[in-house]
């Protein structure tokens, strides 16, 4: 299995990849564009994307799910545990600067105020890793995974540094391909788009069909289609699978109401939900 992924070697995208497919071969891409891109042309390779936090919310790929209208493959709630890594020989106390993405910088905001780190914001975790271990500076430290660590050659100088201890991302698995599990007895989610005609009442028309037949909606996140303040599709999950009557009979109603919809995939639901 090939897997695309925002970041270089070592991010935390590439971990959940590894956690989740042992054996993949992992594609690193400059931006979540790209990653969107190469699963689109290529029916071979899967995409990683961080879709949100619970710490931080929402990471900001919706247009791009709305953009490439990929199937969701499966998903997967991962602990980002963030360690702040130094050159082999450097102490905490030698730490000055700080290297991270705004989230990682974000979420480790007490430990840093406690060490009067000053922050230093870059692209990706991995990539402050990568840069601290060229630069050889022992009071340059990075905020990144235990991953990173091993393949820049980096010392661990505090673990599980985050404000929050469980800080876990939700990431999906995206693909060009559409795969739908088969109805089991098992947890599923459905997910879909879907942009409601323009009249009054329509969205509270449409969301009483989950209401009438018993859907529990997880997800409904509204955004403007592009070039438009006044026209706009709604990101919506639910608990469920396409093939239950009940979840069937709900999509039929809510298709009366809307103007376009796009099922983007039934997925198995991650155990963590049941946390």
């Amino acid at each position: 299995m090939k897997i695309a992924y925002q970041g270089i070697a070592g991010s935390y995208s590439e971990s959940c990849a590894k956690e989740k497919y042992p054996n993949c071969e992992t594609i690193p891409c400059k931006t979540f564009d790209e990653c969107f891109e190469k699963a689109n042309n290529d029916s071979s390779v899967k995409a990683i994307i961080p879709e949100s936090n619970k710490t931080t919310g929402n990471i900001g790929v919706e247009y791009l799910i709305f953009k490439y209208r990929l199937n969701i493959f499966a998903e997967h709630f991962f602990p980002i545990n963030h360690n702040l890594l130094g050159i082999p020989g450097s102490k905490i106390s030698d730490i000055k600067e700080i290297y991270s993405h705004a989230q990682a910088l974000s979420q480790s905001s007490i430990f840093i105020k406690k060490n009067k780190l000053n922050e230093n914001v870059r692209a990706d975790t991995a990539g402050s890793a990568k840069f601290i271990s060229q630069d050889k500076d022992k009071s340059k430290g990075a905020i990144s995974s235990k991953l990173s660590a091993n393949i820049y050659n980096l010392e661990i100088l505090a673990s599980n540094i985050q404000d929050e201890k469980e800080n876990v991302t939700r990431f999906l698995i995206m693909q060009k391909d559409i795969f739908q599990p088969e109805f089991q007895k098992k947890k599923y989610i459905t997910s879909l788009l879907f942009k409601l005609k323009s009249k009054a009442g329509a969205l509270y028309s449409a969301l009483g069909s989950f209401t009438l037949n018993g859907v529990n909606l997880t997800k409904l996140q509204s955004f403007a289609e592009k070039n438009s303040f006044s026209s706009y599709f709604f990101l919506c999950e639910l608990d469920g699978h396409i093939e239950e009557k009940k979840v069937k009979n709900s999509l039929e109603e809510l298709g009366l109401h809307c103007d376009d919809m796009h099922v983007l995939g039934v997925f198995e639901a991650d155990k963590y939900r049941d946390k």
